[in-house]
């Protein structure tokens, strides 16, 4: 009876572990997500991240089998004003009921040495790493005609900032 009753204890708190984890996930909302690719060997994902829930969080990874390395990109500018695309190490943060934008001249995911050529309709699994709401499994559309203004209800195209960036740009 022991061994029985130790087992159903370890059960329940597995399933505890998994409500608090799916729960956690919920927290954060992706909406509004498409990719693009700006060559046969590099695209980005573009996407509204809502912290719905009561603690500030942070994107700190992203993942898909799409590409050899998916890593958080920036524009930034240099002292001559020219545009550059980096790496952001640290994630971005998302305060608690707050919107991020990925967008296109902004922040990003960046996929690097793509696996397959990204086609218009086209569906990628990517994988967003949360600092406190753990993994969020998101499908991004490619959507190869789509606008910078389009969708994020005319955030801005950043003109100048997103095609311009040899084989980086989107």
């Amino acid at each position: 009876m022991t061994l029985k009753s130790l087992g159903l204890s370890a059960v329940f708190s597995a399933l505890a572990a998994a409500a608090v984890a799916t729960s956690a996930s919920a927290q954060m909302v992706v909406h509004d997500a498409y990719a693009r690719a700006s060559n046969k060997m590099a695209g980005a994902a573009f996407m509204e991240i809502i912290n719905e829930g009561d603690a500030d969080d942070r994107l700190i990874a992203a993942r898909s089998d799409v590409a050899k390395r998916v890593q958080l990109h920036t524009h930034t500018e240099d002292a001559n004003g020219v545009m550059k695309m980096t790496h952001v190490e640290d994630g971005f943060a998302i305060p608690a009921g707050a919107t991020h934008l990925l967008q296109r001249g902004g922040d990003h995911v960046m996929f690097m040495g793509l696996n397959r050529e990204l086609a218009d309709g086209d569906t990628i699994d990517v994988i967003l790493d949360f600092e406190k709401a753990g993994e969020v499994a998101i499908e991004v559309p490619v959507d190869m005609a789509r606008m910078p203004e389009g969708g994020h209800g005319g955030h801005g195209d950043h003109s100048g900032h997103g095609d311009d960036h040899g084989d980086h740009s989107h």
